[in-house]
């Protein structure tokens, strides 16, 4: 019965058809959740993870966590305020946030990183060390670290009719109703805009981040960007090409990539990883359809079905060992964090799997894919996850999702089976729950 699995960094949850959950992994890093284990036998229906600590919403609306009690695993301090009415958890890397059905939100975990909302005791937004929320009259509250947005007091006046909030690393963008950007938090990295303030007092309809840099879209198709000018926030080296028919920006790491009307690709940043594509220039001039970008690469889909690379060759940027697979039709590129994997038409992947691919997954190093007749595929680094030789047999049929963390796999059969394998300490050996995950799971976190 499990019909889910999810992974992340150091740790698995799954949670069964009977609303329980069997969790596994770094004992001193989420995987163990003995101390509440009474409360994990039934009614959960959803569970979060940040770095160290997991929360799970149970069917009342309460919510029980586990793991290192400083990233949130121990939630004692807010316990009145979790037994009923919540509605959503959301993560950052040590804290949380839980969004209550009456409006309001219950923090906790590292205080650094948002885990103390008392200073300001809806619509989250969060990236590595602080939250946001969107209150309903469209103002925001922010809190967490406050030299990486946790303090808005500065624009603070400038925080009301708020529409969209985004992040990079260390800093927060936010839309307005009319059009306008505000932004806070780290200067150098994107929290302040000044620089390009004249160009964001209207027409902006999406924000996109990268880790220390921003790029905005306006509705006449040009792009504003500011930031650390080494990861993509000063674009005047391609300006002439940002002025217009711009339709959507992907960043990886360090740069971005900007797909235009006509079909072609502008980008700007860290040229080794991706900010200089003249390699490949003359393939990006038209027919792009989408850009998908790992770390420090970029791929490119175009109509026809080929597959365009660039940026660092170990990370996937040189994709010429394949290259007479990727020729035509490729639908899909997914990414992890080192490598990219091309799904095409035929259910093909490009370059070990001929036939009847449906799903790609990915975790840092290595790539899982399941076919048609429910068996695994892996390739990439063996040590996270390609070499799976002791569960091989057990994946040759019945798989269902393949969820990846940062170096371990979880396969979730069709009678409700799961099997585990990667890194050991990364949770790939579930032995110890193995009598648990025979039967009954129905979603891993």
């Amino acid at each position: 019965g499990v019909v889910q699995v999810c992974g992340s960094y150091g740790a698995f949850a799954a949670i069964k058809a009977n609303g329980s959950v069997v969790t596994w992994g770094n004992s001193g890093n989420r995987g163990k959740s003995s101390a509440v284990a009474a409360l994990l036998t039934e009614g959960v229906v959803q569970v979060c993870g940040n770095d160290a600590a997991f929360a799970a919403i149970k069917a009342n609306g309460s919510v029980v966590t586990w793991g290192d009690a400083d990233f949130g695993g121990n939630s004692s301090a807010v316990a009145p305020l979790l037994t009923e009415g919540v509605v959503q958890v959301c993560g950052n890397r040590g804290a949380f946030a839980a969004i209550k059905a009456n409006g309001s939100v219950v923090t906790w975990g590292d205080a650094s990183s948002g885990g103390n909302s008392s200073a300001v005791a809806a619509l989250l937004c969060s990236h590595s060390q602080a939250f946001s929320a969107i209150k309903a009259d469209g103002s925001v509250v922010t809190w967490g670290d406050a030299d990486f947005g946790g303090n808005s007091s500065a624009v603070a006046p400038l925080l009301t009719g708020v529409v969209q909030v985004y992040g990079n690393y260390n800093a927060f963008a936010a839309i307005k109703a009319n059009g306008s950007v505000v932004t806070w938090g780290d200067a150098d990295c994107g929290g302040n805009s000044s620089a390009v303030a004249a160009l964001l007092t209207e027409g902006v309809v999406q924000v996109c981040g990268n880790y220390n840099a921003f790029a905005a879209i306006k509705a006449n198709g040009s792009v504003v960007t500011w930031g650390d000018a080494d990861c993509g926030g000063n674009s005047s080296a391609v300006a002439p090409l940002l002025t217009e028919g711009v339709v959507q920006v992907c960043g990886n790491y360090n740069a971005f990539a900007a797909i235009k009307a006509n079909g072609s690709v502008v980008t700007w940043g860290n040229a080794g990883t991706g900010g200089n594509s003249s390699a490949v220039a003359p393939l990006l001039t038209e027919g792009v359809d989408q850009v998908c970008g790992n770390y420090n690469a970029f791929a490119a889909i175009k109509v026809n079905g080929s597959v365009v690379t660039w940026g660092d060759a170990d990370f996937g940027g040189n994709s010429s060992a394949v290259a007479p697979l990727l020729t035509d039709g490729v639908v899909q590129v997914c990414g992890s964090s080192g490598a990219f994997a091309a799904i095409k038409a035929n259910g093909t992947v490009a370059a070990l799997l001929t036939e009847g691919v449906v799903q790609v997954s990915g975790n840092r190093r290595a790539f899982a894919a399941i076919k048609v007749n429910g068996s695994v595929v892996t390739w990439g680094n063996a040590d996270f996850g390609f070499s799976f030789s002791a569960v091989a047999a057990l994946l040759t049929e019945g798989v269902v999702q393949v969820c990846g963390n940062d170096a371990a796999f979880a396969a979730l059969k069709a009678n409700g089976s799961v099997m585990t394998w990667g890194v050991d300490r990364y949770d790939s050996n579930s032995s110890a729950v193995a009598a648990l995950l025979m039967e009954g799971v129905v979603r891993v976190c």
